[in-house]
């Protein structure tokens, strides 16, 4: 038993021990497939806390001939696949997480120097009977077993893509660092199965991946491996309703990453984070990583600004994800930054629209937090307003409130108004300050019909909102529509402190209210 090769099963028996969690053992019925049939090489790319490092260290404790697992994975959902024992603790791993030697070594060289050197420490304590023609090179080295024993190595490389993610290393420390995985692995008979684990997929320079051996799971495409991806949607539904939490509150923060067979997953450290403080906030986007949003959208590159702002409207965007090379630094298009955000979690994405769009509440804040803090002119301000407009309606200011929204509608014009659909775009835009007080739904099934728009509060002493809107009309209609199909009901829980805001647009170019915002606001009198 060793650090890196041949490890224990310490790490994986800790996440055992959580009580929240997750059975995601089947994933090793596909590694074993991929031992069975020589599909060697698969690199996952994830967002950072999206439980990659997880399944790296259980995927060790299976594998690794330096321990005895069988009473950690009695009890998972691995141990009833036929195939299970025939290759528990009975393979040799290599076990390596990039990030930790990358965080002590500024030169890649000397980083790669030194992983050999205490792999090889490793390596010659269990093989000490081998003869290796030249201790400095580590794939030679592992040739020299292969030949004098036939023993193979399973590679588990966790973090691979650090190196790439750093934007302050050069193209020139980045393809070293490729090479020196192209050497370890390609072609090298002493290779069982390498799984890699990162945020991005393969680096390509130009239309060629460096390690094109590799089958590449990102969540543009995950490859069958969807379920694995995160927590699907039916394991948090268990794990609210063991610890007695609203399912539909996790639902509207934390979904939105959805694949083509109808999967849709979570982020693991958002949700078991919300079970613990028995609150639903931003966990994952207050976790960090290389750069910030703010980063990648500052340049407003090819009027990406504008692609901004409609989906902090609400909208989905088409998006070509093929020319992205790969790369945190480098980009040829709006397409690109965008393509980079589905990577790192900011982006939800439908392949089969091929559209991009926000994910969730807790993906909105940090977009909010980058707009507000660019000059981004009227937007910004925009944003920074959201909150005054809605302090307005508690007020039942509705003159402020059409003020604010009609200001909001110059900042969206790029969404052109032709029906109510459009309108709600603007009203999501202007109040983007209700995320922190509210559940927001549109649509909301209640009495006779789908109220527009209805803002649930987290805390009771603010008020439930309920929102009509008009398109050429008026915001008296609006209110009577809300009374008359009584769409107040489904928030009759908060019926001591619900107000009624009815929202219209005037788009005749005849009128002398043209382009003008109007609204109305009430109190809801439940002896009416």
């Amino acid at each position: 038993m060793g650090t890196y090769l041949n490890p224990d099963n310490i790490e994986f028996s800790d996440t055992l021990d959580n009580v929240l969690y997750v059975d995601k053992s089947l994933l090793i019925n596909h590694m074993n497939t991929r031992i069975q049939f020589k599909r060697k090489f698969i690199c996952v790319a994830r967002p950072r806390r999206f439980g990659k490092t997880t399944d790296a260290s259980m995927l060790v404790a299976y594998y690794s001939k330096g321990c005895d697992s069988k009473k950690l994975f009695a009890d998972l959902k691995i141990s009833k696949d036929s195939q299970y024992p025939m290759h528990l603790n009975k393979h040799n791993i290599i076990f390596i997480d990039i990030m930790e030697f990358y965080s002590c070594f500024n030169d890649i060289k000397e980083m790669i120097a030194y992983i050999t050197k205490i792999l090889m420490m490793e390596i010659k304590q269990e093989f000490s009977y081998v003869s290796f023609y030249d201790e400095n090179n580590l794939s030679l080295s592992l040739r020299n077993v292969y030949s004098q024993t036939k023993e193979r190595f399973i590679f588990i490389v966790d973090e691979w893509d650090c190196v790439l993610r750093d934007n302050d290393a050069t193209e020139e420390k980045k393809k070293e660092f490729l090479l020196f995985l192209r050497t370890l692995f390609k072609t090298q008979p002493y290779v069982e199965l390498v799984y890699m684990t990162g945020i991005l997929p393969i680096k390509k320079y130009g239309d060629e991946s460096a390690l094109n051996m590799f089958d590449e799971v990102s969540m543009l495409d995950p490859l069958g491996l969807e379920s694995f991806m995160g927590f699907t949607e039916d394991e948090v539904k268990d794990l609210c309703k063991n610890n007695h939490v609203d399912f539909k509150e996790m639902q509207l923060w934390y979904d939105g990453y959805h694949f083509k067979n109808g999967v849709s997953i979570y982020s693991p450290r958002s949700i078991i984070q919300a079970l613990i403080y028995k609150e639903c906030k931003s966990y994952w986007t207050n976790t960090g990583t290389f750069g910030t949003l703010k980063d990648y959208i500052r340049e407003n590159r090819d009027g990406l600004k504008d692609d901004i702002i409609e989906l902090l409207a609400g909208k989905s965007l088409t998006v070509n994800t093929k020319t992205f090379q790969n790369d945190m630094s480098k980009f040829s298009s709006k397409d690109d930054v965008l393509t980079l955000l589905i990577h790192l979690g900011y982006l939800g994405y439908d392949s089969t629209r091929q559209e991009v769009s926000i994910p969730n509440k807790e993906a909105v804040e940090p977009f909010v937090q980058a707009v507000s803090q660019l000059n981004w002119g009227q937007p910004s301000i925009a944003f920074n307003n959201s909150m005054d407009l809605l302090k307005a309606t508690w007020n039942l200011d509705e003159d402020k409130v059409a003020q604010y929204i009609e200001e909001a509608h110059l900042e969206t014009s790029i969404i052109q108004y032709n029906d109510e659909n459009a309108l709600a775009y603007t009203i999501y835009f202007a109040y983007i300050a209700a995320n922190n007080y509210y559940t927001i739904e549109r649509q909301m099934p209640t009495g006779e019909g789908f109220a527009d728009i209805a803002y649930i509060p987290y805390n009771p002493t603010y008020p439930a909102i309920i929102v009509e809107l008009k398109w050429q009309d008026n915001p008296d209609a609006a209110i009577n529509q809300i009374m008359n199909r009584k769409y107040y009901y489904g928030l009759k829980k908060y019926k001591d402190n619900l107000l009624l805001v009815g929202i219209s647009y005037n788009k005749d170019a005849q009128s002398e209210d043209y382009k003008k915002h109007f609204c109305k606001i009430i109190q809801y009198d439940k002896s009416l």
